[in-house]
């Protein structure tokens, strides 16, 4: 089957029409990656155990053979995985077909002693959630953060470059005080900046304790032992990921809720960009760029749509979905353990790639727009009446009583025009020359205040 053949036959399009994303995605959150990562728990475990218990059993292992037995994660290929997959048709088990390919392997490299060694004092799900929590926390440091950051600094450099271009404002539909197409954009860059931020500061848990998450089998065969301490270590500086030390047989997945929501939280700062974007284009505020070859309607020759905007809105919508129902569901588990859990967490990367390809969409959509600086002049230029705010506020300064209802006579719901504007300036006489001058030479375009300057504020 060729590519053509494969993706027109897939259910979801994150594997065919936007299989770009699925590419960036597999080797975090396919059924491939979760199995590959729970070997390389599995052989860390018993790496951790050489490191440090010492038994008759694991004392044979001669410290220079390591790499031989690492060597069975880190060459873990599609052969592994296949025969993996062999071992679970037969066992009906997912993690214990992980065990024994993992015996199989010992037994060829002459370790068959270590074979009892293997999964020791371990349940499913110590093996389930650190694999999964390994998984999160490199797709995000790998994928999904540096597309977030990459697309946040785009729309930084975005808000410098048009810090000067001065667009009517919009508030409740209705002209408002002007500000700058750079200042919006700049708006928007912190707003992403800050739920970043609040992605990468949740910490990835992981727990290691046993069937009910009190160490008891564990502790029955190394009573000697202090497993708290130890399988934090295991956890923290073998895994990478930080230690859930009070749990019940499944780790509690209040840290998966706290990434989806952030992620989701990223998605609607998106989503209001998007359909920002969708109104200034309708307003001709942007214009779109037309690409050669390219077909804006089946029936309206001269279209050019902001379909890039509106493609990232639905798969906005589709992660934020994902992300609130596993944010539902994730938390609550019948009593110590129950498997719903399991079959939820194997859509988490659909969390991530609807995510990341509402990301390209928007960047596509943003590079065929171009500021419309004439259609943004004649705008301004034809509502006059928003410079009756600085006016009364000027009257403010001086005492004026009603300065507010004053001005609210002179312009709510009328056309003003320049010479109505000014002339009203000219007749303030409790004004001084000074400030009277600075009233006259005010025009909508330049009524911004510190909208350029806010635009080279650090992020």
């Amino acid at each position: 089957m060729d590519k053509l053949e494969f993706e027109s036959m897939t259910l979801c399009p994150l594997d065919g029409r936007y299989g770009k994303i699925k590419d960036q995605l597999a080797d975090y959150f396919s059924e491939y990656a979760l199995v590959k990562y729970r070997v390389f728990v599995e052989i860390q475990w018993l790496k951790f155990q050489l490191d440090h218990l010492h038994t008759e059993t694991l004392d044979k292992v001669d410290p220079n053979k390591v790499d031989d037995i690492l060597a069975i994660s880190k060459d873990f290929n599609f052969d592994s995985f296949k025969r993996i997959k062999e071992i679970e048709s037969v066992t009906r088990h997912d993690v214990k077909a992980v065990e024994y390919f993992i015996d199989e392997k010992l037994k060829a490299l002459g370790y068959e002693h270590l074979e009892s060694y293997v999964h020791i004092g371990c349940t499913s799900e110590d093996i389930n959630n650190t694999s999964y929590a390994c998984m999160i926390k490199h797709g995000l440091k790998d994928v999904w953060l540096p597309a977030a950051k990459e697309f946040a600094s785009m729309i930084n450099k975005l808000a410098v470059d048009h810090k000067d271009d001065a667009m009517l404002a919009h508030t409740h539909g209705q002209p408002a005080t002007p500000t700058t197409i750079g200042k919006e954009f700049k708006v928007y860059a912190y707003r992403f900046f800050s739920s970043i931020e609040n992605v990468e500061n949740v910490k990835i848990k992981a727990k290691f304790n046993g069937a009910t998450g009190n160490y008891s089998a564990i502790l029955t065969a190394f009573p000697n032992e202090d497993w708290p301490t130890l399988n934090k270590e295991f956890v923290e500086d073998y895994l990478g990921l930080t230690f859930n030390p009070l749990t019940t047989q499944i780790e509690s997945h209040d840290y998966t809720c706290h990434i989806l929501d952030g992620i989701r939280h990223f998605n609607n700062v998106l989503a209001d960009l998007d359909v920002d974007m969708w109104l200034y284009i309708s307003m001709e505020y942007f214009k779109q760029i037309p690409v050669k070859g390219e077909v804006g309607s089946s029936t309206m020759p001269h279209k050019v749509n902001p379909i890039r905007f509106e493609n990232s809105e639905a798969n906005i919508d589709l992660s934020n979905n994902l992300c609130v129902a596993l944010s539902n569901k994730l938390p609550k588990s019948r009593m110590q353990r129950d498997l719903s859990d399991s079959s939820s967490q194997r859509n988490l990367g659909l969390c991530f790639g609807y995510s990341l390809q509402a990301i390209s969409e928007t960047t596509g959509g943003l590079a065929k727009c171009v500021v419309n600086k004439e259609k943004l002049a004649k705008d301004l230029n034809e509502k006059w009446e928003v410079l009756a705010e600085p006016i009364q506020t000027m009257l403010r300064k001086y005492g004026v009583p009603d300065a507010y209802d004053t001005l609210k006579a002179l312009t709510r719901g009328k056309n003003i025009s320049q010479e109505d504007i000014q002339a009203f300036a000219k007749s303030l006489e409790q004004l001084s020359d000074e400030d009277r001058q600075t009233l006259l030479d005010m025009t909508p375009a330049s009524y911004i205040g510190l909208a350029s300057e806010l635009c080279d504020i650090e992020l």
